[in-house]
Formats: structure tokens, sequence, C-alpha cells
């Protein structure tokens, strides 16, 4: 296999970090640059933690680092804000993007959908790169189409940003693709106290828990008479995420189209 460079934007976050780790231990994946608010025109190896990875410079400016640093795929673990913006100049730039940040709207979805049909490159948009909870997604899918009715409850760190999870969002577009629209619960139920029910997309609800000790979680109920099913995923630490990345970094150099959500490269 061709070596891929690969330049990561948010290095010294969680998910970054994992990231790094990723692009320095497969065989196939050169780490070129990597982009960072912080520590601008220093060397990768001198910020704490990166201590053994070497050769490998810093910019704080995406524009720069694309004129300066040849690369084929920008991984970009960073916020909705930035990412947006890192997506877009890569693209410009010719590199594919390959995106855990979540929180785009739907018109930033379209806008990058039309901006890779116009550079015919590839771009792939993760809300969740874990393998198992593209196949919780999937499974909810095909469980909609037997009950209507479904709830979905997600569970990350105090430290996340958005509410709801792109995983839960992408969760519920995936079963309304399947699902005939129904307002779920009583006519004439009320919420006593705003906000109780959680939020709502074609009548299902969602409802968005953040405490410290916890990673990535997200339970999928479904309800009919006599009968519950509950499916459930989990990640216990941000490894579990480098498989998805790993298979989107390989598909996107292979990819000419815009794809959200890894349930799409997957067979």
């Amino acid at each position: 296999m061709n070596t891929i460079k690969i330049i990561i934007a948010g290095p010294r976050g969680r998910m970054g970090r994992e990231a790094v780790t990723l692009a320095s231990n497969t065989d196939h994946f050169d780490l070129v640059a990597v982009v960072d608010h912080k520590n601008d025109g220093m060397m990768l190896s001198d910020v704490e933690g990166f201590q053994s990875i070497s050769n490998v410079p810093i910019y704080s400016d995406i524009e720069k680092c694309l004129q300066a640093v040849e690369a084929d795929v920008l991984i970009d673990l960073t916020t909705p804000e930035f990412g947006m913006y890192h997506t877009k100049t890569a693209l410009n730039h010719n590199v594919r993007p390959v995106v855990g940040t979540t929180g785009f709207s739907k018109e930033d979805l379209e806008e990058l959908e039309r901006l890779c049909q116009e550079k015919q490159l590839g771009c792939i948009i993760a809300p969740n790169f874990a393998i198992g909870a593209v196949l919780m997604m999937k499974f909810s899918q095909m469980a909609a189409k037997y009950f209507s009715d479904v709830e979905i409850i997600e569970l990350h760190h105090d430290q996340k940003l958005d509410a709801p999870s792109g995983t839960a969002v992408k969760t519920a577009e995936m079963i309304s693709a399947v699902r005939e629209l129904k307002k779920q619960g009583h006519p004439n139920e009320k919420e006593t106290i705003t906000g109780a029910r959680g939020a709502e997309i074609d009548g299902m609800h969602i409802h968005s828990v953040r405490l410290p000790g916890l990673i990535a979680h997200q339970q999928v109920l479904f309800g009919s008479d006599g009968q519950t099913l509950t499916i459930r995923h989990d990640s216990y630490n941000r490894a579990s995420f480098m498989s998805g990345v790993k298979v989107a970094v390989e598909t996107v150099m292979e990819n000419n189209t815009f794809v959200y959500g890894l349930e799409n490269i997957l067979d």
C-alpha cells in the first residue's frame, strides 16, 4: 500500500493524541505536520507527551500548513467552528479530509458536499469512528422497521460541547429513513419542567447526559406491546475510535465523493 501523508488538526486533544499514535505506528501512514492553536513554529517533539514523535512541524494556521507541507489527508479532531474552516481549506488545497468533529449543521454538510463535487475529492465526516457504534446505528435502523416507538439516550463526558451528540442525531436520521413519522407519547402530554422529554426529531426523543467519568455511550430503546428492545454501545477509551479512523483514511484515498457516516463505507 502506498504511503499516505497525513496532517492532524487538534493533536493535543484526547482524540488527537490517539490519532498521532495511530499515524506514527501505522507503516503506510506518514505524519507530516499538525495544526494546533498553540506552539506555532515548534516541533511536535518539543511538546510534552510527544517527545518520541520526530520531524513533525506545528502550524497554528491551516492555510500556511497546507502551503508548506505536501499532504494527502487531513484528520480533523477539533471543534465545529474550526472543523468547518479546516475542512473547506483542505479541499481547496486538494487534500482529502477525514473529520471526527461533530456539531456541523445541515447547511454546513450541504456546502461541503458541493465543494467535494466541484473538486472531485473524497471527504469523510463521521459522527462516531467506533466500529461498534456504527453497528449500533445500523442495528437500530433495522429494528426501527418493526418498532416505531423509540427513544435515544446518549451519555458523554462533561467537556463535550454539542448536545445532542452527532452520533445520536445520525442514529435518529437513519431511523427516520425507515420509520413512518409518528408523534410518540400521550397526545396530551405536558412537560411540567421544560426539557424533561429531551430534544425531538420526527417524534423521537433524544436525551443527553453529561458527566465526568463517561467517555461515549449510547442506548436506543424500542418499545412495543409487551416487549422492549435496547441496543447499546459503550466506548471506554478513545483508542476505540482509531480502527474507524484508520479505515476512513484508507478509504478516502480511493473515494471521490462526500460521505457522512462511517456506516456508508463499511461492508
